[in-house]
């Protein structure tokens, strides 16, 4: 995964609302359509970064699966970063792509 994607794409998967961090990992897998794979290792250390940032807020809670864990929701500061993050990779591909087709 690209660097700072992970954060991204966290942020991108909460936009539709809270999940716990597997929820997030699968949601990320599915979405791809099985082309990333998020693992433990680096899930939650950047979920804790983002945490720690304000970019979201966690709350525990009982799984479908009746585990207790947390759930990560989307502040406004996430909001706002999710923009300014997507904003950034954008312009970031549109000049990788631009190499690809002119070099």
């Amino acid at each position: 995964m690209p660097p700072g994607a992970m954060v991204l794409l966290i942020l991108r998967v909460l936009r539709s609302g809270p999940l716990h961090g597997y929820a997030i990992a699968q949601r990320i897998h599915t979405l791809s359509s099985d082309a990333l794979r998020v693992e433990e290792g680096s899930l939650y250390p950047a979920l804790q970064k983002i945490l720690l940032k304000g970019w979201v807020t966690a709350t525990w809670g009982t799984s479908e699966t009746n585990r207790r864990v947390r759930f990560y929701k989307l502040t406004r500061a996430g909001v706002k970063q999710l923009d300014a993050e997507a904003s950034q990779f954008d312009r970031l591909t549109k000049g990788i792509q631009a190499i690809l087709r002119t070099a």
